[in-house]
């Protein structure tokens, strides 16, 4: 695998984390390869490409065939250490000579989504290869029969299928942002940064958009599926709404500071969002913690007496927390979604968006709720 440098990427030699190649790193690697194989006969393996900031990686080809006026190749996905549901996925690229005059024209094969929704970077019914693939593998064509700047492009019909595309989108975002039938083509710099979040913080962001597009006034900021089913039986809300922020309730709040809806809600674990309720804008366990002194401190605000109070600075959980208020008939919860709710108004900075916040616990019960601000 070729080397990384430069950038966050560069730091990953201090981790021990291997990066990777995006989809569009690898239809382009494909696509290259198959072209230069309709026009010489020989299908290059390695094939090299030029990645954006200058990097030039070469991939090996996991299959190759040709017939009458058409070639396709085949790479292998390898996102690294990364914990990507499309890592193993097999990205190929047919390319036929397209009419005099068309350019380069991209289709979408098996296991390529469709777009279907508006707000996304693709017009509706477009297949779901992204503007930089798109570009690369442009770029790549280009570079195969050697053209000169400010040269029109080829004419030449890219068609990228995956394998097995179809099974593996529901596991993604696809279907929430209204791309069905398949995966997307993606990726801005073409490398795979393992646990670098931009991929699933994108998403959030694509996900604003679409609901900003269908004209959506109401969305759900979600930590995971229970949060999804409490907030769909509280509002009736259509799936565009709801975004999958997981940990990344920052992401969410700075975008619709941009961009913002008229309406959001927060759903999410009683611990998570006592954490944003402490102004921890990402919730993952290894990145903020359960402040156990702030929860008693918003316990006594709720009205605890103070031997509930000094109790709660020894609790090993929030849960534990949680359930002696309870107990005591004191609404912890409740006191916890108007601090996550003050925390989020600060983040939107007077951006015109109501604010509510919904607390559950783990059977999705909820324990705490603020009504909208």
């Amino acid at each position: 695998m070729a080397q990384v440098t430069g950038g966050r990427e560069a730091q990953l030699e201090h981790t021990g984390l291997r990066p990777g190649w995006t989809t569009g790193a690898c239809a382009t690697a494909a696509t290259k390869a198959a072209w230069t194989a309709l026009l010489t006969g020989d299908f290059p393996d390695p094939v090299t490409i030029t990645l954006p900031k200058g990097r030039t990686p070469a991939f090996a080809l996991t299959a190759e065939a040709h017939g009458d006026g058409w070639a396709e190749a085949a790479v292998t996905k390898d996102a690294g250490d990364d914990p990507d549901v499309t890592h193993g996925a097999v990205v190929r690229a047919r390319v036929r000579h397209g009419a005099p005059g068309t350019g380069v024209v991209f289709r979408g094969g098996h296991g390529v989504g469709r777009v279907t929704l508006p707000g996304l970077p693709l017009d509706v019914g477009e297949p779901a290869i992204n503007p930089v693939p798109r570009q690369l593998m442009r770029q790549a064509v280009r570079e195969a029969v050697g053209m000169a700047e400010g040269a029109p492009d080829p004419d030449v019909d890219i068609e990228i299928s995956v394998d097995q595309g179809v099974e593996m989108a529901p596991h993604t975002w696809n279907p929430r942002i209204g791309i069905v039938g398949g995966l997307s083509i993606l990726g801005t710099t073409g490398v795979v940064v393992p646990y670098s979040c931009a991929a699933w913080i994108d998403s959030i962001r694509r996900g604003i958009d679409v609901s900003e597009a269908l004209g959506l006034p109401h969305v759900a900021g979600c930590t995971g599926s229970t949060s999804e089913r409490v907030v769909t039986e509280l509002y009736d809300l259509p799936t565009p709404a709801l975004l999958d922020m997981g940990d990344f309730v920052g992401a969410v709040l700075k975008y619709l500071r941009q961009h913002p809806r008229p309406r959001l809600t927060i759903c999410g674990g009683f611990a998570k969002l006592s954490k944003l309720a402490n102004g921890h804008l990402d919730l993952h366990s290894g990145r903020s913690q359960v402040d156990k002194a702030h929860l008693a401190a918003l316990a006594e605000q709720a009205g605890a007496p103070a031997d509930l109070v000094g109790r709660l600075h020894g609790v090993n959980t929030g849960l534990e927390a949680l359930t002696l208020c309870r107990e005591a008939g004191v609404p912890l919860g409740d006191e916890v979604a108007y601090a996550a709710r003050q925390s989020a108004l600060e983040v939107l900075q007077g951006a015109p968006v109501l604010v509510d916040v919904v607390c559950i616990d783990r059977a999705g019960t909820i324990v705490g709720r603020v009504d909208p601000a």
